[in-house]
């Protein structure tokens, strides 16, 4: 970044133990943070400091083991090119150089404290942006959720609205009729059918239990652990026209929601992660507040509060009006020039946003806020992007120490395990009994898995298709193995079981379709991509009882582990010129539609139009597996380093014309040199072979902080 100055080092640090802190940062945290908490901010600052020196060298070494792994599995594909793969020999190979560990013993684990959302509730999870305050907001107020504005609003019974604005009483009809076979399904009556109820007083259902309270204007059920909520009023456009006079079915949707820090942001130097760690702040103290421009009129939104009933025999009970949170920290790889070290290195981020995050929710923990997050009094972390056993130990070993620094319990910190690493996914059981007596969660990320795929086996030859990737036979396997081990594991009443995200937001009758895939597997949680989102998949908790389901999934064998290791190699593949320019630009244009918002402007996710213009979520995952793909088509020869720059340049006009509506968009095409955004592009492709693990980070971070510097010194006097 030779001509560039960097942010960071424009900005005012202070000394800290030996550590050198970005002086707002550290303001932030004694004055916001450690002050309401009645921590001694020298006692803080010194154990911190000594935190970090004595995992700062075991994080590197991890970071080297990987590296040694990866160089030994690259030689022994290249000593064998040209030869058929041999699964028995790949697997014993793999156990010799510990890429595979030994399984351990049987074991439960003995997580304790843990909230009901996340040990014996089955629903949805969100994951939102940290530096946007809307969407934050916007999350964590997805506990519930309006079923017939979800419907009406969008193509989950049909086709989207064909006009903006005024009610189309047809199309309300169709809505209506659909909430009252809802409630026939969910909710059966002892006689008769819903749509004969007259509103007046409580109907008798088939299973009395299910109806647990009321209020003025409102009737309160569960069923499968979820409430629905009716909403009567007559006064209401909706309700003046329904027979029952009921206005709109409201359901208990986004159990949960994991508050990210990693893949879904572009934070890259102390500016970045204050607004982050402040916006975490407002979550735990309860005061966040987002302001913004709709339709012309300038808004707020504040967190909901939670919600006050009555039950049938009198007792006055409330329920939580707000998701309960998770918070991301990033993985083991990047570091941060938010604070350097004694000798001047940047601290590795991960535990820089242990201990932070940390500190930050204590002020739920210590019941410092308006409300509350988990009643239980937990902290909830989720970990992604650790490579095996070892690497999940360590981030135990780094939150025994965290609770130490700061006076907590031992296990107040929970940990979710993200199993999107190859060498996780292989030694999953192994991975869960490193953190047995904290662990509350783990997923299947398909993208980051499939990245990790493409890169670990970069050197055994070229790959299927990406398209072709959700067919491969390892998928299935993965998906199926996450749950069958976490249930042999204890983890059901303990901790959530997690399916990965739908990334169509514009696409509900799809996801209605498809996505009840994802609780029949016996995974209680499942990402989705917006509140409305959430609200249509808490329908698929209605159809299917996830915890019904468990034992006889538990009773299934595993797919074999050497299913999971099959790599999804093109063995005598013959793709036309016009297959492989197909498949670069699809590749291409995904990429440079990402990282252009990434490095010009700093969002790290947001609605990308694909190829054929269909709006998806994509975040650092997504990038991973396109850039992957191309680097190794490319080291195999079936393109060549002009096809994709040819693919890179046409796409970027593409790009171009897609955001032609944003005024903060700049143009790739024809800016070949200046745009960072295009040569950033370039590199995740060229360079992809040599990045670490394939990850995108190292390299997005160098061009989005020279992008920063850059702008600072356009900026005016």
């Amino acid at each position: 970044m030779g001509e560039f100055t960097e942010i960071a080092d424009l900005r005012p640090r202070t000394l800290r133990a030996g550590l050198q802190v970005d002086a707002a940062l550290a303001a932030f945290l004694e004055t916001d943070v450690l002050a309401p908490l009645a921590l001694d901010v020298t006692a803080f600052w010194s154990g911190f400091a000594a935190l970090v020196a004595r995992f700062a060298p075991v994080n590197r070494a991890l970071l080297e083991t990987r590296e040694t792994i990866q160089a030994t599995i690259d030689a022994w594909h290249l000593a064998r090119r040209g030869q058929p793969h041999d699964p028995a020999a790949y697997r014993a190979f793999l156990e010799e150089i510990g890429y595979i560990v030994p399984e351990p013993a049987p074991f439960a684990v003995g997580t304790q404290g843990v909230d009901p959302e996340i040990a014996t509730m089955a629903g949805p999870q969100l994951v939102v942006p940290v530096l946007n305050d809307r969407f934050l907001l916007n999350a964590a107020n997805a506990r519930w959720g309006s079923l017939y504005d979800a419907w009406y609003g969008t193509d989950a019974l049909d086709a989207a609205p064909a006009r903006p604005g005024g009610y189309d009483p047809a199309r309300g009809a169709g809505v209506i009729a659909a909430g009252r076979a809802f409630l026939d399904a969910t909710l059966p009556l002892a006689q008769g059918s819903w749509s004969d109820w007259d509103g007046q007083g409580v109907p008798t259902l088939a299973d009395p239990a299910q109806w647990v309270g009321h209020k003025a204007g409102g009737l309160l059920f569960r069923h499968n652990g979820l409430h629905i909520e009716l909403v009567l009023d007559r006064g209401h456009p909706v309700g003046a026209s329904d027979a029952a006079g009921l206005a709109d079915i409201v359901l208990e949707a986004a159990l949960t929601t994991i508050v990210d820090l990693e893949d879904s942001i572009a934070a890259v130097d102390a500016e970045d992660k204050l607004v982050a760690y402040r916006h975490w702040l407002g979550l735990m103290r309860g005061d966040l507040t987002a302001h913004f421009t709709k339709g012309g009129k300038t808004q707020s939104r504040t967190l909901e509060p939670d919600r006050a009933w009555t039950s049938p025999d009198g007792a006055d009970f409330t329920l939580p009006g707000r998701s309960l949170l998770f918070v991301r920290n990033v993985g083991h790889l990047m570091t941060n020039p938010a604070i350097l070290l004694p000798d001047g290195s940047e601290i590795p981020e991960g535990i820089m946003d242990a201990v932070i995050t940390s500190a930050i929710a204590m002020h739920d923990v210590m019941r410092l806020g308006r409300f509350r997050n988990s009643r239980e009094g937990s902290i909830y972390i989720v970990k992604p992007k650790m490579h095996g056993p070892e690497e999940v130990g360590f981030a135990n070993d780094v939150f025994d120490a965290v609770e130490d620094l700061l006076c907590l319990p031992r296990h107040t910190l929970k940990v979710g395990v993200m199993d999107e690493e190859r060498r996780t996914s292989a030694n999953l059981a192994a991975c869960i009994a490193a953190v047995k007596d904290r662990v509350v969660f783990i997923n299947t990320g398909f993208l980051d898995r499939t990245g990790d795929e493409i890169h670990t086996s970069m050197q055994a030859g070229p790959m299927i298709r990406k398209g072709a990737m959700k067919q491969s036979g390892w998928i299935a396997a993965y998906e199926a193995r996450n749950v069958g081990i976490g249930l042999a594991c204890g983890l059901s009443g303990k901790a959530q079981i997690g399916k990965g995200m739908w990334a169509a937001p514009d696409r509900m009758h799809a996801m209605v379709a498809e996505k009840i895939g994802h609780p029949r597997t016996g995974a209680n949680t499942a990402w989705v991509p917006s509140p409305t989102a959430a609200t249509l998949h808490a329908t698929h908790y209605h159809q299917v009882d996830v915890f019904g389901l468990r034992p006889d999934i538990a009773a299934r064998p595993l797919p074999s582990l050497d299913a999971l290791l099959a790599i999804p190699l093109a063995d005598g593949a013959n793709w036309s010129d016009e297959d492989i320019r197909a498949e670069l630009d699809n590749n291409a244009q995904g990429l440079l539609g990402y990282v252009v918002r990434w490095i010009d402007q700093g969002v790290g996710c947001s609605k990308v139009p694909d190829i054929d213009d269909v709006g998806l979520m994509e975040d650092r995952a997504t990038l991973r597996i396109s850039s992957q793909h191309l680097a190794n088509w490319l080291l195999h020869g079936v393109c060549t380093r002009d096809q994709v720059m040819d693919a890179l340049q046409r796409m970027a006009a593409k790009v171009d014309a897609q955001n032609a509506g944003d005024p903060l968009y700049e143009p790739m095409a024809g800016r070949w040199e200046e745009s960072f955004a295009f040569r950033a592009a370039c590199d995740l492709v060229f360079q992809g072979v040599a990045q670490p693990s394939g990850y995108t980070e190292p390299l997005l971070h160098a061009w989005r902080r020279r992008k920063k510097a850059a702008a600072l010194v356009a900026e005016p006097a």
